[in-house]
């Protein structure tokens, strides 16, 4: 067994661990890179951008189903299933090697490939074949679908959404377990592409909204065209043949067994950090074994180690990732003498349609931090200019400002162009604006940021008010939403 010393280890080579790796080394300090599966990050093989590739082709083949309300026929939908898969996975694979390239800039030496495991608080073992005596670490180790043991004894048929990136062509039917943003988006996509598609949503979440207003909006829209089955959860599956047979059972405890080519388990992600030897750290870990961690610095507690990307747990997207990383990389360099980072507003989208968006503060987050000093205000998109000339004129976007100071806290939505929507209110949320200064910004007709500006005129009048009369809604709040 080789023995190397080195003054960073980063373990995992993600999108936050290749970010940390070279912050170490821009700090000036050597690093190693430990990596125990296929390098190229999550979003890029089977995440944010392969799922997206499924999205546009179910958005194509929408648009033709769409056109007759415009007046416009366009024949026959036929969808090639194989070719859509093709351009899926050589598109993919183009995006991966664009990662894979950075990968190969790294130095051979710096690169260790194997499964990392803490032997002492600052000593690692790769597999059985080096120990790595070293200053500071950083995991970003990553994470994992979540996988009931009784659902994998069904076979190969049950799948992650790392699985349907694999398919040379669209099965006839899908199960999907789970209605947040991996189940209804590729829940939709592969429905909009010809697939019977059920999804089963064990609660009544919808992605990852907590506005209780907008959830219920954005679920009424999603159901008019989906299988969507709230406060529904699969408990039981088996093989039959070429087909899974999927018992659920609903909120009534009615049972029902239906026939699917595919169950898509798309219940949640855990972190990878089971089994990387935690226990030898001496480091405090929270309920879930998340080490506990300064969210400004990326440090966990005042050790030498910090932590970073899905590993954490907290903000598990791709911008969240690079910005922990960096963090974590510069702080293991300079350390003992931590520096909090830059850590954004926070910013989440669901490439459903209508599209689902939270930014700032959200609702459940408001109701605990400013109970009684927040005000709300909303706007409809169904009879929204713009949103009705492009028959997209479904969902709600409710936006939350600060009594006294005026000051917009966040804003959570489901609607038409809630990606460009929310960057703009993510950012007047970063700069720390008021609302009467976002209403002073210039706004163009007719266009969907429109319905922005109702929304923020409706929070103004209410932040005028005395506040009891706006914060009522909280009581709404359930456990877990």
């Amino acid at each position: 067994m080789q023995t190397l010393h080195t003054d960073v280890a980063v373990i995992g080579a993600g999108t936050a661990g290749l970010t940390a790796y070279r912050a170490a080394r821009m700090g000036g300090k050597r690093a190693v890179l430990i990596e125990s599966g296929q390098y190229g990050t999550t979003c890029a093989r089977v995440g944010c951008m392969p799922s997206k590739l499924l999205i546009a082709a179910a958005e194509a083949a929408h648009a033709i189903t769409a056109a007759p309300a415009f007046g416009v026929h366009a024949g026959p939908l036929r969808v090639d299933g194989a070719a859509v898969m093709a351009r899926v996975r050589s598109e993919r694979d183009r995006f991966v090697g664009f990662v894979l390239e950075g990968v190969d800039s790294i130095p051979a030496q710096d690169k260790i490939v194997g499964h990392a495991r803490f032997i002492g608080a600052r000593l690692l073992q790769v597999d059985e074949h080096t120990l790595i005596h070293v200053e500071r670490i950083v995991i970003a180790s990553g994470s994992a679908p979540i996988m009931p043991e009784e659902w994998k004894k069904a076979g190969d048929r049950v799948i992650s959404n790392e699985g349907v990136f694999d398919w040379t062509d669209l099965p006839a039917s899908v199960a999907v377990a789970g209605s947040g943003v991996i189940g209804l988006e590729l829940g939709q996509a592969l429905h909009r592409l010809g697939v019977r598609v059920t999804i089963f949503a064990r609660g009544g979440s919808v992605a990852q909204l907590s506005d209780p207003v907008v959830r219920d909006v954005a679920a009424r829209a999603l159901s008019q065209e989906l299988d969507l089955r709230f406060q529904t959860q699969v408990i039981a599956v088996r093989q039959e043949g070429e087909q899974l047979a999927v018992l659920s059972r609903d909120g009534d405890g009615h049972e029902r067994t239906e026939y699917f080519s595919y169950l898509l388990s798309a219940i949640g992600r855990k972190p990878n950090l089971d089994h990387i030897g935690l226990e030898k750290t001496g480091l405090a870990l929270d309920r879930f074994g998340i080490p506990l961690y300064n969210k400004h610095t990326m440090q966990c507690g005042d050790s030498a180690i910090f932590i970073a990307g899905d590993a954490d747990h907290e903000r598990p997207v791709l911008p969240e990732a690079a910005d922990q990383g960096r963090i974590a990389g510069d702080n293991a360099a300079r350390y003992p003498d931590v520096e909090p980072g830059l850590r954004r507003t926070p910013l989440a989208i669901a490439f459903s349609e209508p599209q689902i968006a939270t930014l700032g503060a959200s609702y459940k987050e408001l109701c605990i931090s400013h109970s009684g000093r927040f005000a709300i205000g909303a706007v409809s998109f169904e009879n929204q200019g713009r949103s009705r000339v492009m028959l997209q004129n479904h969902g709600m976007l409710r936006v939350y400002g600060e009594f006294g100071t005026g000051r917009f806290l966040g804003a959570e939505m489901t609607g038409p162009r809630a990606e460009h929507l929310s960057h703009l209110l993510a950012w007047a949320c970063q700069a720390g604006l008021t609302v009467a200064a976002m209403l002073q910004m210039p706004f163009y007709h007719p266009v969907v940021e429109e319905g922005v500006r109702t929304a923020l005129r409706d929070l103004e009048h209410h932040l005028s008010q005395e506040p009891p009369a706006a914060v009522s809604a909280c009581e709404n709040v359930a456990p877990g939403t």
